[in-house]
């Protein structure tokens, strides 16, 4: 893969690499479906700097166990799994020991330090890969594996209370996951984006109102997320905030944020958080979530070897809910 490309310019490569074989604690996986983020675009194109030249990108992974490396217990081939960006910790450090593995200075990052799943095949960790809920297709559980972990963790962090206001800023494949779930909990979610296509998916999705950032949502909001990776969105998220307000900073890129004014967007006590990866935790609750409460999830499917226009389509705003490579064809599609 090349690096600090534009992505009109085709920064991936398509190549023919041999099958890895899983070594202990491993599994082998026959990817059925990877998940497009817009993680996958910053690393890409080189806003997030390189850790491994010619990395594989993908960590919305959904796979067939195809063989389990030596030690390796609880899975077994032919198991349907997934795996999520965080790959691995040192599982000694103070963060690993206090629940906050996501904070480890030796975490390792799937489609970044290690292969992910724009492929057919890939490995993972076996202590970092999810069993998954049913009742829901290979395409529309790939999106769950980031998107959804991301969103439920950002609303978690954004302090929302019971049937508050909630401004969600960007709707794409987290934040109309993160929507469905804010409602669930009896939240008056707002949608600020500038696409007219996702606007109209947010009302579907049972937003109370679907704007643009410069409109601003029509009542102070409790808690704001914002999901595009633009800084320039966080003074006006700020100034919508009601008094003791959170604003969480769901990506792991944001472009320049302007000059803030402490009276008119930090006074009275807002607050803004980021998010960090997720934590096996996280995953596992919001799996579970997920299991029990079918989902809504909304895709654009590609075949492999159009990862390239699936990137193009994401950076350009052409996406409808989260973009999912399919190695196969459809009609080649088995378990």
């Amino acid at each position: 893969m090349r690096h600090q490309l534009p992505v009109q310019l085709a920064p991936l490569k398509l190549e023919d690499r041999p099958v890895p074989w899983p070594g202990a604690g491993e599994l082998l996986l026959r990817v059925r479906a990877c998940g497009v983020c817009r993680t996958d675009l910053h690393v890409a194109e080189g806003d997030l700097p390189l850790h491994r030249p010619n990395v594989v990108p993908g960590h919305e992974v959904v796979g067939v166990v195809a063989a389990v490396g030596e030690g390796v217990t609880g899975f077994t081939e032919g198991d349907l799994v997934g795996v999520a960006w965080l790959q691995d910790t040192c599982g000694f450090c103070r963060y690993c020991r206090s629940e906050q593995e996501n904070l480890c200075p030796l975490s390792v990052y799937t489609g970044w330090d290690t292969d992910g799943g724009y492929a057919d095949y890939t490995l993972a960790r076996a202590a970092y890969t999810y069993h998954l809920p049913t009742g829901y297709p290979d395409e529309e559980l790939a999106p769950l594996l980031c998107a959804g972990i991301i969103g439920y963790r950002a609303l978690w962090l954004a302090n929302l209370p019971a049937e508050g206001r909630l401004g969600i800023y960007g709707f794409g494949a987290s934040a109309h996951l993160c929507a469905q779930l804010a409602r669930a909990l009896g939240a008056r979610v707002h949608v600020l984006t500038r696409s007219t296509a996702a606007q109209q998916l947010a009302r579907e999705l049972g937003a109370v109102s679907a704007g643009t950032a410069q409109d601003g949502p029509p009542e102070p909001l409790d808690a704001a997320i914002l999901f595009a990776p633009a800084g320039e969105l966080v003074p006006p998220a700020l100034e919508a905030l009601d008094r003791g307000g959170t604003l969480v900073l769901a990506g792991i890129h944001l472009s320049q944020i302007p000059e803030l004014d402490y009276q008119h967007h930090l006074y009275f006590e807002r607050g803004i958080r980021s998010v960090t990866a997720n934590t096996r935790a996280d995953a596992q609750q919001f799996l579970q979530i997920a299991a029990e409460h079918r989902l809504r999830v909304v895709t654009t499917l590609y075949p492999l070897d159009a990862a390239d226009r699936a990137l193009l389509d994401l950076a350009d705003g052409r996406v409808r809910g989260a973009a999912v490579l399919l190695p196969d064809p459809p009609r080649q599609r088995r378990r």
